[in-house]
């Protein structure tokens, strides 16, 4: 059964001004999410030529352009409208999604904890927490800009996130930083002042 999603004709026309400027006006547009940051999505919007279509795509078939749907995206997908953002520089494409968000209440509660406290404070030196997924009382979290590969991370982590969650959702036993920390390029770094 095709993914009931729909998009307007402004982002249409966003679509074939691009497929016509690259030379490809009969390109298909590809869908697909590539993860969480925080209960939003993280979308894939790609153009693809029809013979580069991958198999498995769920195919959505509107009177001017052919969506592709990566399959194991297609349950979130459902209900969604392609729409252009006009805030956007230029004119962007974006998603409305009516699956975004928590639906498990122990993770909307953890993401009220991450955005009401937790990434007012650390936003202070560049960075920001996102959940990724609660699973068997763990809370899975990803740190990025200035907390990404930052020396004091641990302590963060430690003695700021995983006691504010753990206060706040007694469910959770522990917070897993995935985090690459070894990738960071830009930690926040304050070098301690001379004694004069």
């Amino acid at each position: 059964m095709p993914t009931a999603i729909t998009i307007t004709p402004a982002a249409i026309s966003k679509i074939e001004a691009v497929r016509s400027k690259s030379g490809h006006p009969d390109a298909c547009l590809r869908v697909a999410i590539a993860g969480r940051r925080g209960g939003q999505f993280v979308y894939e919007l790609d153009l693809v030529a029809p013979a580069d279509v991958p198999a498995g795509d769920i195919v959505v078939e509107t009177a001017e352009l052919r969506i592709l749907i990566e399959p194991g995206s297609a349950t979130n997908l459902e209900g969604a409208v392609i729409d252009l953002d006009p805030s956007a520089m230029g004119g962007a494409l974006r998603i409305d999604n009516p699956n975004e968000g928590w639906h498990d209440p122990v993770a909307a509660r953890i993401q009220e904890v991450l955005d009401r406290q937790i990434n007012p404070s650390v936003a202070s030196h560049g960075g920001f927490v996102d959940l990724l997924e609660v699973r068997g009382g763990a809370a899975y979290v990803q740190l990025g800009g200035g907390c990404q590969g930052c020396a004091q991370v641990d302590v963060t982590l430690r003695q700021g996130i995983e006691v504010a969650i753990k206060a706040a959702v007694p469910q959770i036993t522990e917070v897993i930083d995935v985090t690459d920390h070894a990738a960071g390029t830009n930690p926040y770094f304050q070098p301690a002042k001379k004694a004069s």
